[in-house]
């Protein structure tokens, strides 16, 4: 399967594997309100994408694994929350969006 078509749960799962880290290693770092792990079943959920992490979570694990946050956001189906996004006016929204379909169009 090449890299474009993997999934978020599929590249946590592999650059958990690449950097010799258990699901249970990985699940210690990340963490939820209130400064709680998460569990490695939860971990497990998501690397088998049976469950989406929110937006907090993603960027744990782009932290703990050395992975791009922002395409890490995009896998899990959340956009970045990059302040320069923040109050972005309708046009200029609509025109990123189309130019990222077309650099993006195959």
């Amino acid at each position: 399967m090449s890299e474009q078509a993997k999934t978020f749960g599929q590249i946590i799962a592999a650059q958990r594997r690449e950097l010799f880290m258990s699901q249970r290693d990985l699940a210690s770092q990340i963490k939820r309100e209130g400064d709680i792990a998460i569990s490695a079943a939860y971990l497990n959920d998501i690397e088998h994408d049976r469950r989406s992490p929110v937006s907090e979570l993603v960027k744990q694990f782009a932290q703990v694994l050395k992975l791009d946050p922002d395409y890490l956001a995009y896998l899990a189906g959340r956009f970045s929350d990059d302040q320069k996004l923040r109050g972005l006016p309708q046009d200029k929204f609509v025109e990123g969006m189309k130019a990222f379909r077309k650099v993006t169009r195959r």
